[in-house]
């Protein structure tokens, strides 16, 4: 049967087309170390997932509000005034299938054909699909490593035309672990002042932080901005529950009841129980994201040492998140070439930058033990000095 134009036209997730390659090779035999995957690798906490079962044992296992459980999207708004100084209510709230589902949301309901998007680059690799998948138009602006991968005020405002609708914003970055600093987002923020565009502000990496980075969301720089941004997060990275699908987005009322609509057709609600343990997550201890991010900035150093130490490639310091992504533009080696031959030879799977819209640049996850950073960093070490020699 012939795809639809809107199908045809994405690719495959690159990430995970690098995991499910990596998993297969292990599968025969073969020592592959993994440093695509973008979860932690930690079990969920476990009065997280004492709430869930609590909650199974409660029969908490029948269809629920569209938008979420009040309870979940109340201690969202919790969450939202106490962090980030946002003063929503619950029924700015919708939660979703995991924080991806949200953006796609977002792009379902508001774009028209040929609305433009401006999405910096190095970006999330489904940032520009989902755009395409709404009939949008991804304009990406290119940032490099001197300008530390961030778009400047004057790269946004050249981008800005009369069809720009949205502004993605992601920081902390994935994949770069950029994060913008406060003076950056006010910079920014009055660049949008000067528009009609809003902000979509991607901060599921928020808690990931290292040294003295902070985080700021540009929702919280006054009224116009509060009114025109959707904020995007959800639990994945901060309290290691890729697997539970559970995100959420917040905006004006308005709005969100649309978005609302719009997943009630879709996917209706998110899994009940998920949702009790995402309230755990939320008001429970947060030990547990301070210990994941310990071990997280310790493997950090580590890795940036050797990739530092790495004759042809160049790696600016992440200061969230839980990535490097490291310039292979010295190698004289394409992104994908370079990849490739790395898995093959000396089994190290990593995520080749094109994904992302950097072809010079590799991805690396260090959401993984020390030993296999260590092992990993050796074999890269081994492998680019032997492309160089």
């Amino acid at each position: 049967m012939k795809l639809a134009a809107r199908i045809a036209q994405v690719p495959a997730s690159m990430t995970l087309a690098i995991a499910a390659k990596a998993k297969a090779m292990k599968a025969d035999g073969i020592d592959v170390l993994g440093f695509g995957a973008g979860e932690p690798d930690f079990d969920t906490p476990e009065h997280i997932k004492a709430a869930a079962k609590k909650a199974l044992d409660e029969g908490k296992t029948k269809y629920g509000a569209a938008a979420g459980e009040a309870l979940l999207r109340e201690a969202i708004a919790r969450k939202l005034y106490r962090d980030n100084q946002l003063a929503y209510n619950a029924e700015n709230v919708l939660v979703c299938n995991g924080g991806k589902h949200s953006l796609y949301n977002i792009f379902q309901t508001f774009l028209d054909p040929g609305d433009e998007v401006i999405i910096p680059a190095p970006y999330w690799l489904s940032y520009p699909e989902m755009v395409k998948l709404a009939s949008g138009v991804p304009v990406i602006v290119q940032t490099d490593l001197s300008e530390n991968f961030k778009i400047t005020p004057s790269q946004l405002k050249q981008a800005i035309t009369p069809r720009t609708k949205f502004f993605v914003l992601n920081s902390p970055s994935n994949p770069t672990g950029i994060v913008y600093t406060p003076a950056e987002i006010r910079a920014l923020a009055n660049v949008i002042l000067d528009s009609q565009v809003w902000v979509i502000s991607d901060e599921i990496y928020e808690k990931t932080l290292y040294d003295d980075a902070e985080h700021l969301s540009i929702a919280s720089l006054g009224r116009e901005l509060f009114e025109r941004t959707f904020v995007s997060n959800g639990f994945a990275k901060t309290y290691s529950m890729t697997g539970w699908r559970v995100g959420y987005v917040a905006g004006p009322v308005e709005e969100i009841k649309a978005m609302t609509r719009l997943q009630s057709h879709s996917t209706s609600n998110v899994c009940t129980f998920a949702q009790y343990g995402a309230i755990a997550a939320l008001e429970g201890s947060q030990d547990c994201v301070t210990e994941m991010l310990s071990a997280f900035a310790a493997r950090r150093k580590v890795m940036l040492d050797y990739l530092n130490a790495i004759p042809g490639l160049e790696c600016p310091q992440p200061d969230g998140a839980f990535y490097m992504f490291p310039s292979i533009r010295k190698t004289g080696m394409r992104s994908m070439e370079f990849c490739d031959a790395l898995l093959a030879s000396h089994q190290v799977a990593a995520v080749p930058g094109i994904a992302f819209g950097a072809d010079d640049a590799i991805r690396i996850s260090y959401a993984t033990d020390m030993d296999t950073i260590r092992k990993g960093m050796e074999r890269l070490d081994d492998f680019v000095r032997s492309r160089l020699a």
